[in-house]
């Protein structure tokens, strides 16, 4: 590894380090960081180290600065980690400092022995210590700075970042988001015959319904009006695995990839955080996007933009209009609308799976973990949706590391509890999966030129422009009562109430935005009211919005129009393909 070099510093950004060992890269707080890092994830388990091999300019004394927090300060955490130069501790350990915020720690002078040396992050417990970035100074007296604005452009000169990033090339529709949403519009322009390229910020595809989350499937695709819709969601569908199933290849991650690199006119982009739009007047004309891992950034240019990040980010970025939590009743004459609009979203959820063994185990007291007793603790082996953090209680986009730090808190303290006071129960069973990325319900919600309410949905509306056939109840999560009795203000338990629906149908005009004239939405964050979304939300039923989405620009392509042009001068075309009415254009 050959980091770019400054006058006098040595950044190593530990996301870049060439074997990551049983450190993993989490990417899910760029937005308020600017950057990936590293986390030892081992579940009380320390995991094998990370190492790289760096380049100096020069041997001598150099001052070491290592950029990390203590993730669970209470009072201090157990994310103890140390590095190792030329394997050799330098002998302090880091991530026990009792503070929660991410900043620059001394780590003292330290001899360079050697123009080429070896580095190594030293897990020392398994429970998820952290390290962002590693710098060596030249300069003893130098502190780097901490202010986002300032680290930001100090990163950006030491990694030789500059405003011109690597072309991608153009297409005719960028997908930003490789959940199921994405995917399926993706499958779906890209099949239609347009050149695509989906984004996804993770290494593999299915967002929440990969391995990496793990969660099920749901809502009907045959209950459809029109029978060209879920034909894509099924290709991505890989049975029911149930929710945090502790066996990864049920989630069928690699046949996603496999499909999406069949389709030739289909470039897939893994590993790639979308940070930043450009745009003239109301129409964007590029983003541009960073490798989570090598921070290369790459500018992907477009006629047309379609925005399934779940978070609405690609839209955020680019100005257009959106809500973040609850409306009221006297808003939108929902019953089901809170009183008082507020900042209330879904939560979001870690899930987790033991499984049993031949022989008794042991789990490491947590004493930084939330506590739990005889009176209330949580008798499962394995978890399933209830495990949920959110509620307004967090911002589920600027705190998404607070709130699945918030969950491992749960859950250790919950597992640990089991295995000492339940031994007769959980003494052969161990942890075999816990998840570090989030499964985010709710954030933002784009508006359209139509916003979908509880009335459509309960009183089975069909607009002319109806496209997707939905099914699923309005299933609006709240904090579980008891879990509130216990946890006050720190709720990581739900529970919910379906209210039943009768199969309606989602407006074409719910899936791009009312502002930018260009971009097109599919998945969590298309334009619903709060109680809506409680019903569009799940996986089957954004994959078809993508797949509608895919058809759109299409035709948005076809007759060199907008996504509202679409809807006011070729409805009649795109109500064809839905029917199966029209011929995809041949190869």
């Amino acid at each position: 590894m050959f980091p770019v070099l400054g006058q006098n510093h040595v950044l190593v950004e530990t996301e870049s380090f060439e074997d990551k060992g049983g450190w993993v890269i989490d990417q899910q707080s760029f937005v308020v960081m600017n950057s990936a890092y590293i986390m030892a994830h081992g579940m009380g388990r320390p995991v094998k180290n990370a190492a790289t091999s760096v380049q100096f300019p020069k041997t001598g004394k150099y001052h070491l600065w290592v950029r990390t927090k203590d993730w669970a300060p209470f009072p201090k955490g157990p994310g103890k980690f140390q590095v190792i130069i030329d394997g050799k501790s330098t002998g302090q350990t880091f991530g026990e400092s009792g503070a929660d915020g991410w900043k620059w720690y001394d780590g003292g002078v330290v001899d360079i022995k050697n123009a080429t040396t070896k580095l190594a992050l030293k897990d020392l417990t398994g429970f998820n210590g952290r390290c962002d970035a590693l710098l060596f100074t030249d300069d003893l007296k130098f502190t780097p700075p901490n202010e986002l604005e300032a680290l930001t452009a100090f990163r950006r000169k030491l990694l030789n970042l500059t405003d011109k990033p690597q072309d991608a090339g153009r297409y005719d529709l960028v997908v930003v988001g490789g959940g199921i949403a994405g995917t399926c519009a993706a499958i779906s322009a890209a099949r239609m015959g347009l050149t695509v390229a989906l984004i996804q910020d993770r290494p593999v595809l299915g967002g929440n319904n990969s391995s990496e989350v793990r969660v099920h499937l749901m809502g009907d695709v045959d209950k459809n009006h029109y029978p060209k819709l879920g034909r894509i969601v099924r290709e991505m569908d890989n049975g029911d695995p149930g929710n945090g199933n502790p066996d990864a290849k049920e989630y069928g991650d690699a046949r996603k990839i496999s499909i999406v690199k069949a389709e030739k006119n289909l470039s897939l982009f893994l590993n790639t955080h979308v940070f930043k739009v450009e745009k003239e007047n109301d129409i964007i004309t590029a983003v541009v996007g960073r490798d989570i891992a090598t921070n290369q950034e790459r500018r992907f240019s477009g006629s047309f933009f379609s925005d399934c990040t779940g978070d609405g980010t690609v839209g955020f970025l680019a100005g257009a209009e959106f809500r973040m939590g609850r409306e009221s009743k006297a808003e939108t004459g929902e019953s089901l609308a809170a009183e008082k609009s507020d900042d209330f979203t879904l939560g979001t959820s870690n899930l987790w799976a033991s499984v049993d063994r031949d022989t008794v185990s042991s789990f490491p007291e947590t004493p930084w973990a939330m506590q739990f007793s005889d009176e209330y603790h949580i008798d499962e082996p394995k978890s399933d949706w209830q495990w949920e953090t959110g509620f307004g209680n967090f911002n589920t986009i600027t705190q998404a590391e607070q709130i699945r730090d918030h969950n491992l808190r749960a859950i250790y303290g919950n597992w640990s509890y089991l295995k000492k006071n339940k031994a007769a129960k959980y003494g052969k069973k161990e942890l075999a999966w816990v998840a570090y990325i989030g499964g985010k319900r709710e954030s933002r919600r784009l508006i359209g030129d139509y916003v979908l309410n509880q009335m459509d949905i309960q009183e089975g509306k069909f607009y002319p422009d109806g496209s997707v056939t939905a099914t699923w109840t309005i299933d609006l999560h709240f904090p579980d009562a008891k879990n509130s009795q216990y946890f006050e203000g720190q709720e990581f338990f739900a529970g919910t109430k379906h209210i039943k629906v009768a199969p309606y149908t989602i407006p074409y005009r719910c899936l791009y935005s009312k502002n930018i004239r260009n971009l097109f939405m599919a998945g969590r964050n298309i334009s619903t009211t709060h109680v809506a979304f409680g019903s569009t939300r799940v996986m089957r039923t954004c994959g078809m919005m993508g797949e509608v989405v895919g058809f759109a620009s299409y035709l948005a392509a076809k007759y060199k129009t907008s996504p509202r042009g679409v809807y006011q001068d070729h409805l009649p075309e795109l109500t064809g393909i839905l029917k199966g009415e029209t011929l995809a254009p041949q190869p």
